[in-house]
Formats: structure tokens, sequence, C-alpha cells
């Protein structure tokens, strides 16, 4: 599992790659805390290359979203395939994040 997080302008992107499940959900909750406190700002998970998200990997996501918005800030959930939306949809999170 891989996470990059990239600034541009407004926005901060974090890129995951590979496989969010419980044993890459103790290194990635740590190289998300950026995410977490940003203010005022449009967080964008980028999921193009992610594979995989166990319960662990979503509630990093939760986590996120509920963080960022005490700091006034966006979340937005970007480019997830067939077998993440199933997941999103199944555990009601479709309608928690802004899905582009």
């Amino acid at each position: 599992m891989k996470t990059e997080i990239k600034e541009n302008g407004n926005q901060l992107i974090a890129t995951f790659s590979g496989r969010l499940d419980t044993a890459a959900a103790v290194t990635t909750a740590e190289e998300v805390k950026p995410l977490m406190v940003a203010e005022k700002k449009e967080i964008v998970l980028d999921c193009s290359e992610l594979e995989y998200i166990s319960s662990s990997g979503l509630r990093i996501f939760l986590s996120i979203r509920k963080e960022a918005a005490s700091h006034g800030s966006k979340v937005i959930v970007r480019n997830i395939n067939a077998d993440i939306r199933q997941v999103f949809m199944m555990t009601g999170f479709i309608s928690l994040f802004e899905i582009q």
C-alpha cells in the first residue's frame, strides 16, 4: 500500500495505490494525518490505483471526512473502481462522500 499527498492550489490530493487492508491501515492512518488538519481545503481522495478497501480503510476515510469537516475542508472521493463502489454502496458510504 502506498499513499502520496500532493498540494495543488487549494487542493490536497491523496493518491492511494494497492490494497488498503487491515495490515496497511496503521501506516496509512499516519500518512493521511496532514489531510485531517488541513484548514479550508478541498481534499481529494484519488482511488484510481486503489485495488481493495477493508473496513479499516473505510474507517480511515470516515476519519478524514470527520476531521476535515471540523476544519472547514471538503472531501471528494475520485476514481473508485466497480468493486470499491459496491463496498461504498453496501456500507452507505456512497451517501457520505461526494463521488467523482
